[in-house]
């Protein structure tokens, strides 16, 4: 038998190489401090004050959105808790003419971004009002189908091109979502046309009980985007700073006409994948519960601004009141918002209602009449 022959090429090699360039981009520290002095983003005393601000409301929002959903008074809620770094920061880094396709644990974001509060709640309770999206706010609704948002990204991004705007177009997903057909087609259409957009896959470890070690291969997520043809980067998602930065250099890349990017932020739900039923104890250790818990974006961040004295208890509890109070207007309001009924549906459904529906409408029409 003939010895084997010799390969031409390593191709592992190749691979680990790729791999090995994929570091973590941080900036701050779990101790509040600044490891990456190079790295800061230009942000004055009065932003990085904002930017806590939203981070600490969308936290308070989150627990009122739990509380409101198990009272019965909210439908589909997907928990936020522990990805407000990922979440605001990457969204305070972005411009209002800039348009943001979320999935559907991305509703702050879009909140932040002009949708009325009592709209989202509208949203979560599957009412079409919740949908309708105020002229000029560029956002699409939240997108339940998994990685669906990708496509329409690409689509989106390609429209601000060819219309010369100065835009860019925003997407976020899972690392669950990072398995979806879409996902990839998403950004080889938006890479192969050089589309001004950004694709952040938000890797909370796991996609509901699926953990990020199974969902792929790939060492990184970010990895993913260089067969695109697009720079990539993997962030540390508790980290606010970094994602603003690393989030912004995209947006400016992409305006310059350099084309897109995929942002991987490495962050943590503290909660369960939904309210529908999840219970994250079945395949979450208390462990790693609490090693993430250290890393907390809203602990790290508190204890950088205290340090420069920009924040303190006082300012804390002024924007957890106001967020109560805020959230409790907002709630009243989606309340006071005529139900959805089923002629309702129909309607908004069809511009010229089919033969077959046309007799049900009426008889819905008298029922609800009563």
């Amino acid at each position: 038998m003939s010895a084997k022959k010799k390969a031409q090429f390593d191709a592992k090699k190749t691979l680990e190489m790729i791999e090995d360039q994929f570091e973590m981009f941080q900036i701050l520290n779990e101790e509040g401090e600044i490891v990456n002095q190079d790295a800061m983003p230009e942000l004055t005393d009065e932003q990085l004050e904002e930017l806590m601000t939203r981070m600490v409301y969308t936290r308070i929002l989150d627990q009122r959105s739990i509380s409101l959903n198990r009272q019965g008074r909210l439908g589909f809620y997907a928990p936020t808790a522990g990805q407000e770094a990922s979440q605001i920061a990457s969204h305070f880094a972005l411009e209002k003419e800039d348009w943001i396709l979320p999935g559907y644990r991305d509703v702050p974001q879009i909140i932040w971004h002009g949708l009325p509060l009592y709209q989202a709640f509208l949203f979560s309770r599957g009412h079409y009002h919740g949908n309708q999206v105020p002229e000029g706010l560029n956002v699409l609704a939240p997108q339940i189908i998994i990685g669906a948002q990708y496509i329409q990204n690409a689509g989106v991004a390609l429209g601000l091109k060819k219309r010369g705007k100065k835009a860019v177009a925003v997407t976020y997903t899972g690392d669950g979502g990072s398995s979806q057909g879409d996902f990839y087609e998403g950004i080889n259409f938006a890479g192969a046309f050089n589309a001004p957009a950004i694709f952040i896959v938000q890797n909370n470890q796991f996609a509901i009980s699926t953990p990020r070690e199974k969902q792929t291969a790939a060492k990184t997520i970010a990895q993913k985007g260089i067969a695109a043809g697009m720079p990539s980067v993997l962030v540390d998602g508790m980290d606010p700073l970094a994602v603003y930065a690393v989030t912004r250099e995209a947006r400016e890349r992409a305006l310059n006409g350099e084309g897109p990017t995929l942002i991987e932020t490495m962050c943590y739900r503290y909660g369960p994948h939904t309210m529908a039923g999840d219970d994250p104890t079945r395949y979450r250790t208390n462990d790693m519960d609490t090693e993430w818990e250290k890393k907390d974006p809203l602990v790290r961040f508190r204890k950088y601004l205290e340090g420069k004295g920009l924040w303190n208890e006082e300012k804390e509890t002024a924007v957890i009141e106001r967020a109560k109070e805020e959230i409790k207007d907002a709630i009243k309001k989606a309340d006071e918002t005529p139900k959805q009924k089923v002629t309702d549906l129909m309607s908004n459904m069809y511009e010229e209602m089919p033969a077959n529906l046309k007799e049900q409408f009426e008889i819905y029409k008298e029922k609800e009449s009563k």
